[in-house]
């Protein structure tokens, strides 16, 4: 009879990311995980098959629950607010996960699985296509996730030095962009 389970495949990725805030996507190792859940780095490859399935499993992790916020975000109708509403969420999400956010986005990683992807597209594509017509709602997300990406990369690298009120920034920079995608849809 074999012997029972020590950990799961949650635990291992719930550690994952908790060493991944803490270390860095260095520090994110199969020793670490198996001491953060305590058991012995082989018995982790029963659950994760080496180190790239480990940091994969990691980021759908961060984009399931990216995905869940913008979709709780983008949730009153009035694709304006929605797109406020979203924006204020990646925003939070990436002060809150600094080391996370970024892997989304970095080749290293491998980015998202095609289904975390998806989901995590999903509130975006659904209101750039409300405020920049279906036509044009591919490009309108991407705008918005390029703008906030470059936004968010700068500020959580304290690359913001010229003065200013940064929150203030980031308020213009959604407006404009409220603005710009909603006349996208006139033409």
């Amino acid at each position: 009879m074999p012997a029972p389970a020590r950990t799961s495949t949650e635990a291992v990725v719930a550690a994952g990311r908790a060493i991944l805030e803490r270390e860095g996507l260095a520090g994110l190792t199969m020793q670490a995980v198996a001491t953060e859940v305590g058991v012995r780095a082989p018995s982790l490859y029963k659950r994760v098959r080496d180190r790239a399935a480990l940091v994969g499993l990691v980021v759908d992790a961060v984009a399931g629950e990216l995905a869940e916020r913008l979709e709780q975000a983008a949730s009153t109708g009035d694709p304006q607010r929605d797109l406020r509403a979203l924006a204020a969420a990646f925003r939070s999400f990436a002060h809150a996960n600094p080391a996370a956010y970024p892997l989304l986005f970095d080749p290293r990683s491998g980015g998202p699985s095609p289904e975390a992807l998806g989901a995590s597209s999903a509130a975006v594509l659904r209101v750039s296509a409300d405020l920049a017509g279906e036509h044009h709602a591919l490009a309108a997300a991407r705008t918005v996730v390029a703008w906030a990406t470059g936004f968010l990369s700068m500020e959580l690298a304290g690359a913001f030095r010229l003065g200013g009120d940064v929150d203030e920034a980031w308020e213009y920079g959604v407006t404009g962009l409220a603005r710009a995608l909603g006349r996208d849809s006139n033409g």
